[in-house]
This record gives C-alpha cells, structure tokens and sequence, in this order.
C-alpha cells in the first residue's frame, strides 16, 4: 500500500528551533520527533526562498535547476525553472496519488502549483505563478508606497524595534498580530481538504506557511512562552565583523540601529513565532488523526533556509555565509518510519528529500539528482558512502553577489566573488567568528577546499567555469580540479 505525504514547510526557521536543541518549544514537532527521525544537519542551498524550494521539489542544486534567487522580482535572474527539470509531484501524479497545495509558492513566476500535479487549495503571500498563459509576469513592483509619500524624509522619531532609513517605508522587525501572513488561513484550507478526502487513493498534501520570516509579528499568547529575562543572544552577538567582506558589516549596521534589548526582543518574537508555527502545524496533526490517516502518512516537518536571529549581529538572511542562515529544520515521522526517537548527525541537503519522497513512494527514476534518499536512516541504517562534506551555491539575492561554500566537521570554505574569501575552523571556532583565510599558513587548506569547490561545481554544471581576466577572481583555478 502506498503511503500518503503531508509536507508542512515554514519559511526562515533555523534549524536549531527544532527538537534536541532545546530552543524554541514546540510540543508538536516534539510528537513528530518522537515518532521519526530528527535529522540535525540539514542544510538548504541557498539562504533564500526560491532557490531552496525549487531545490526541495527537483533534488537539484540551483545550477541545475536554473531558479538563483526571489522569481517574482523585475531583476530576477531567473523567472523559473529550467524547461527540462522535473519535480517530484509530477512522478506521484503519474503514479496515482492526489496532489493537493496550500501556501506559498515561491518556486516559478511562470507556473503554479497546479502545472506540476497539485490541486491549490489557498496561496499566500507573493501570488508567484500568474502564468504565461495569463499574458503577464509578475515582476511584484510596487511604488504605491512612493506615490502615497509613505516613507521617511529624515527627522522623525525611532520607534521600538523600528529601524530609519530615509527615502524608504517604516520598518519594524517585531510586534503582535493575529494571523500573522494569513498562516492560520492555509492551515484552514488543509484541514478542510483532509476531512473531505477520498478514501483508498494515496495523497501528497504540502502546506506551505511564511512564518517565522520577519517582520516577526506574533499572536500575544505566544511571547508569554519566553519570558524576557530568559532570553540569551546568540554567542557570535558581540562580533564586529572586521575580519569579514564588507557586505556583511553594512549589514549588519542596518540592525545596530536597535539596542541590545531591541535584539533580545526581536528573538523573543522570533522564538514565539516558532511556537505560533507549531500551534499550526498541531492543527494538521489533529485533522489526519481524527481522520485515521496518521499512521499511513508520513509526514515530513522543514523550513526553506534559515534566519540570522541575533548571530553575528544580524537578522534576517543574505549574503553572509554563516551557518544560521543555512541550517534547516528537518524531522520525518508516524506512517511506515521504522525508526522511532532517532537523532541523525549526518549531513543532509535539502536536496535529498526529492529522493527521498520517490522511493518511500515506489518509485524509480532515470533522470541523475544531486540528493541522496534519506531512507536508510528511516530504518536506522547508516547508509554506506554517505557524504562528508555539504556545498553552498548563491549569486545573492535581489543584492547580487557570487558565492560558493564547502564545509565539513574540520573546515568552512567560502569563495565570495565581490570581496575576500572566508575559511574557519569549525572544531575550535564553531560560532564562524574568526576568518583564516588571510593567514598564510592556511594557504594549503584554501587550495584543498578550492579543488573541491571546483569539483562541485564541474559536476553539478555550475557557472565557476569562466575563466575571463576580470571575472574570475578566485585564488585557484578550475584546473587544480585535476591534480591528484
């Protein structure tokens, strides 16, 4: 028989907000834990919505898959994916399961989720995929805000948790709302759908919320999880960034605007936008088990990338390398997991659950995927060969920028193409505050890691291979490639 699929995936949520690092509370994901595999070293690909996604439905890496940064913008690099790439809703969809979409998108400004097998349920946020079959592409630029005079002149007092910057709209990274981003709306959606579905015919659900991207606007009832005087900035708060590109100090001097109990704020609402997320994702577990579904879906928990949340001074995501942006949650149970109560500490792409989905499925695939399927571990299996090392592809997002990552349990290697590179060791500065890369006697470690760089990107056709005067400004070229 086979199994359903409920994929419920936040957006922004670092991947230490999940079980066993006792973070954010969040009793649901808890259950699921309990009841699967939590997989503590995921990793999304980029540090952005699109690329990740896409990357999550194909089991590619953007190189392939064609998708670099946010579709919907008029500078897009990309509108959508590659003509030749397929996603893994519509190998279900040729294998008789129903397909069902609620939430975000955020893959393709020139298709929706019903172009690739899904029934939609309810979008929210961007309305990415008004097609071309409509005569338009979005390209979501809005001037209202300028015509309505709605931004700062200069003189006007700084709010809480406000941040000024003249000529544009006021920002406030935190605050109370309900319903923050229409979330609870794309949860309704889905248990409405599960209480009216057909029974014996397998299904796919994915819901797809926007929380706990910023502004971080939570209901009330939530901020009372995480009382002030409990709350602790991250370690790497208190870095200057001296030693790092440039990019990453203007960054961060946008949020030095806040106090430190501004910050403090910021993650308390942070944290209490997980536990919102959790409250929601409660909801869909209750609906499947009223259903008698539970015990025949599986059901996979994850985020797209990662926020900063206070480290390294820094909220949000962007170009800065460091690993709260990247790391993911990802936690897989109930129906037909074996393994019960798991932590895995391998390294695991968001590019693996393609894979992954397919052959819980029974499915069998020609086509090459850069991910690997996570099934061993679902069966308490090490499986053999499984890699050693994680990589990193960005061109930036709507500030472009070309940078490439490798990392492994010694070493992070970061080759950015608009500044210096970045190199920490991991074992004794896991917080990624002091770059080596300027260190001569790290020289022979730089080319190691440029070699594998080079290697990555020869096999996952990525666009290093230019090799033009001004363009490539890497320490070594693609030729190390070949040395032994």
């Amino acid at each position: 028989m086979k199994p359903n699929f409920l994929i419920f995936m936040t957006d922004q949520q670092r991947g230490d907000m999940q079980p066993t690092f006792q973070t954010a509370k969040m009793p649901n994901l808890e259950k699921l834990a309990e009841n699967g595999v939590v997989f503590r070293r995921a990793y999304c690909p980029s540090p952005h919505c699109c690329p990740s996604r896409a990357t999550f439905f194909s089991g590619l890496y953007p190189s392939r898959h064609g998708v670099w940064n946010n579709v919907d913008l008029a500078d897009a690099l990309s509108k959508g994916l590659h003509e030749h790439v397929r996603l893994f809703s519509e190998d279900l969809k040729e294998n008789g399961y129903r397909l069902y979409y609620s939430g975000k998108w955020h893959v393709s400004a020139l298709e929706d989720p019903e172009d690739r097998g899904f029934e939609q349920l309810y979008m929210n946020g961007r309305q990415t995929g008004e097609t071309e079959k409509s005569g338009s592409i979005p390209d979501m630029r809005d001037w209202s805000w300028l015509e309505k005079k709605n931004y700062l002149k200069g003189g006007e007092s700084r709010g809480e948790g406000e941040i000024m910057r003249i000529g544009f709209p006021r920002y406030r990274q935190y605050g109370v709302t309900e319903n923050p981003f229409s979330d609870d709306d794309v949860v309704r959606a889905a248990r409405e759908k599960i209480r009216e579905l057909p029974e014996g015919e397998p299904f796919c659900m994915y819901v797809g919320t926007l929380g706990p991207h910023d502004p971080y606007m939570v209901p009330e009832k939530y901020l009372e999880l995480y009382p002030m005087e409990e709350i602790e900035l991250p370690a790497s708060y208190e870095d200057d960034l001296t030693d790092k590109p440039n990019l990453y100090r203007r960054t961060q001097n946008r949020f030095r605007q806040l106090t430190r109990e501004e910050h403090k704020r910021s993650l308390q609402h942070y944290l209490a936008f997980c536990s919102y997320e959790d409250a929601l994702f409660g909801e869909i577990l209750k609906e499947l088990k009223a259903k008698k579904l539970l015990e025949s879906t599986i059901v996979i928990y994850l985020s797209d990338h990662g926020d900063y949340a206070g480290a390294h001074g820094l909220w949000t995501k962007g170009l800065p390398c460091f690993r709260e942006a990247y790391h993911i949650c990802s936690v897989m149970g109930y129906g037909g997991i074996q393994e019960k109560g798991m932590a895995v500490e391998a390294l695991v792409s968001l590019a693996d659950y393609a894979p992954t989905i397919l052959e819980l499925a029974g499915i069998s695939v020609r086509r090459r995927l850069a991910g690997r399927s996570l099934v061993p571990f679902l069966e308490g299996k090490q499986p053999e060969g499984w890699r050693t090392e994680l990589f990193t592809q960005t061109n930036g997002n709507e500030l472009y920028g070309l940078q490439r990552a490798v990392f492994d349990n010694k070493y992070k290697f970061v080759y950015n193409g608009f500044d210096f590179d970045e190199l920490y060791d991991l074992e004794t500065d896991p917080e990624e505050c002091h770059n080596l890369a300027g260190e001569k006697k790290y020289e022979a470690v730089k080319r190691r890691y440029y070699k594998k760089l080079w290697e990555f990107a020869y096999e996952n056709q990525d666009m290093l291979g230019d090799h033009y005067i001004t363009t490539a400004l890497m320490d070594y070229g693609a030729g190390i490639k070949n040395e032994e």
